[in-house]
């Protein structure tokens, strides 16, 4: 890539300008591996490539999903380690997400078993200081020393549970355990998203705790470094080699995999519907295609119907629109082998519905749906906040 001048460096990573576009910088990974807050360090011929390839496959599905990111392009290997990136001014935490007991967590905590769930998620701050070993922080002392503000605090740890959540479905289907997961935030310096806070820096093989088979003694993480008392020349190829899996592996996550909805209308005064319907499954992303039939009046035209999609669609679905007590949603449901839904409710739980049932085998699908869930829950938040902020100081409430 087009680099201009270093502007900083860190224990596995170098960042460039790039000339012409000051919003825009060039992260490059070396081929350092370091531990205990760069007490151990060793270089592996390759690591650079290996990190640069997990971080982008893993921001290009975090894009997909639509969370927020600094990624915008590179990590391949044609593009010499280097990723496209956002410019942030990066908030100082570390943000840890658990989902298995492991690591610092359970010697903090001796009663705790390790190997134990988690549930729900649970999400730690670290305050990024090398010289004091990255000391454990809570949100009252990130506010009082200006880190970040109470709503920061919130966005970043439900970002953080999401991206876990994410990724612990991504790897469930390389039947690995997403034991931990460490990311980094920043709030972007120019653009018309300026101040927005986004998910940066790296994620990579040193990024997590993953177990497959959820056998500990299977790990293919950075683990593997800080068990080694001495990294002989044998054991770093080892480790290049446990890296190397990884990005072959997160390079097959599932990305999206549309299934296709199809909506059976039971008579033409219900298209309008279907219009409401269709528009809330494009919120997911989903593609549609519609018909009118008639289970009373052409209800030979309603299997053939379903015979034609079944043979044309690897992965479908259908919705039937009409009265609750119309016969198209028994007829669909005994001509298929396909999912049907009826429509009932709003158009948007219809939606839902959908969007969860294909989410079982689409990880993008699965995090967009989880980004919704968030979003409808922090408008209930933010209307009941608005509410009660309109209450007049001397009045009460019933």
């Amino acid at each position: 890539m087009n680099k201009g001048i270093q502007i900083a460096q860190g224990k596995t990573k170098v960042l460039y300008e790039q000339p012409g576009q000051p919003d825009v910088l060039v992260v490059a990974q070396t081929d350092a591996i370091s531990a205990g807050d760069g007490a151990k360090r060793d270089v592996i011929p390759g690591k650079g490539r290996l990190a640069a390839q997990t971080t982008a496959r893993v921001f290009r599905l975090l894009n997909l999903c639509g969370l927020p990111s600094h990624y915008l392009s590179g990590g391949e290997d044609d593009d010499n380690n280097e990723m496209l990136v956002r410019r942030c001014n990066m908030i100082p935490l570390e943000v840890v997400v658990r989902g298995v007991a492991a690591g610092s967590l359970v010697r903090r905590n001796p009663g705790l078993q390790k190997g134990a769930l988690l549930v729900p998620r649970m999400v730690e701050f670290f305050l990024k200081d090398d010289a004091n070993h990255d000391p454990l922080i809570d949100p009252e002392s990130i506010v009082a020393k200006g880190i970040a503000s109470p709503a920061e605090i919130g966005a970043m740890s439900e970002m953080a549970r999401i991206t876990f959540d994410i990724l612990s479905h991504a790897w469930r289907k390389k039947d690995t355990l997403l034991v931990d997961l460490k990311i980094e935030f920043g709030r972007l310096t120019g653009g018309e998203n300026q101040g927005m806070l986004v998910i940066a820096d790296v994620i990579d093989n040193d990024s997590w705790r993953i177990w497959p088979q959820a056998r500990e003694d299977l790990m293919l993480d950075k683990q593997l470094y800080r068990n080694l008392d001495a990294a002989s020349p044998e054991e770093l190829e080892r480790i290049k080699g446990a890296y190397e899996n990884v990005a072959d592996l997160v390079g097959s996550f599932p990305q999206m995999r549309p299934g296709m909805v199809a909506v059976i209308c039971d008579g033409p005064e219900y298209v309008d519907s279907s219009n409401r319907l269709v528009q809330s499954l494009q919120m997911f992303g989903l593609p549609t295609v519609r018909h009118v039939a008639s289970s009373i009046k052409t209800p030979g035209y309603v299997l053939q119907l379903v015979q034609q999609l079944d043979a044309t669609f690897a992965r479908l679905l259908f919705v039937s629109v009409g009265e609750p007590n119309s016969a198209l949603r028994d007829m669909l449901d005994n001509a298929t082998t396909n999912p049907v839904f009826h429509y009932s409710g709003t158009p948007e739980q219809v939606a839902m519905r959908c969007a969860k049932t294909l989410a079982m085998e689409d990880t993008v699908l699965f995090g967009r749906t989880l980004l919704m869930q968030t979003n409808s829950r922090s408008a209930i938040m933010q209307a009941d906040a608005g509410v009660n902020a309109a209450v007049p100081p001397n009045s009460t409430l019933a």
